[in-house]
């Protein structure tokens, strides 16, 4: 499971020498350092929040503001890797209030496909899943909405749904076997769509 706090500091340079940190959900931590190392990034370091706040998106905003106070005076800037993720435009409202950008798009599932391409489909009966939540699919979703207690629950959560599609952001064979047997027990049809990092390459690589 992603480490809940997560702070990389490779080539760290005193405050003053342009130094970033990102805020951001333990759910995109593997992608941030991978796109982090592809680009060079040494000026961003990384402090990773609870991936489990994406199942409580009203603890994000809280967790948002008392990271950056802790952290705000020993970075030159500050830069939020969430998107509203169903906080109902509190963490933008949070964000604008405190001096600090963020990611745009409604969610990850969004910015992984591109929020332009995303904002065109109409998928009101698809359930998506990340690399992330293919790999935490038992910790993320079926404990959590108590289908391994309660098995009979899948209809009355998914019986609206049709598809379940896999934002892959790797290539890699084994998570699309396992996204295709989460998508089995979920008694829904499968897709995958190659997303790689999306939005996301945009954002960080844009900071100064």
């Amino acid at each position: 499971m992603t480490t809940d706090t997560t702070l990389t500091r490779e080539g760290i340079s005193p405050r003053g020498e342009g130094r970033v940190l990102l805020i951001a959900c333990g759910a995109l931590a593997r992608e941030i350092l991978a796109i982090k190392a592809a680009n060079g990034l040494t000026h961003l370091d990384l402090q990773c929040l609870p991936a489990i706040l994406h199942n409580h998106p009203e603890r994000i905003v809280p967790a948002v503001r008392a990271a950056a106070e802790k952290y705000r005076s020993a970075y030159d800037q500050l830069f939020v890797v969430y998107a509203d993720c169903g906080t109902g435009g509190q963490l933008e409202a949070a964000c604008n209030e405190l001096g600090i950008e963020m990611i745009a798009g409604p969610h990850c599932y969004s910015f992984f496909e591109g929020n332009d391409v995303f904002a065109t489909r109409d998928e009101v009966t698809v359930f998506y899943l990340t690399d992330f939540l293919v790999r935490q699919f038992d910790a993320f979703v079926w404990q959590p909405l108590g289908l391994d207690r309660h098995p009979d629950l899948r209809e009355i959560y998914f019986g609206n749904y049709e598809k379940l599609v896999y934002q892959a952001q790797t290539d890699d064979p084994d998570l699309t076997a396992k996204a295709k047997i989460c998508a089995d027990r979920l008694g829904l049809a499968f897709e995958r769509r190659f997303t790689g990092y999306g939005d996301l390459t945009t954002a960080l690589t844009a900071i100064p």
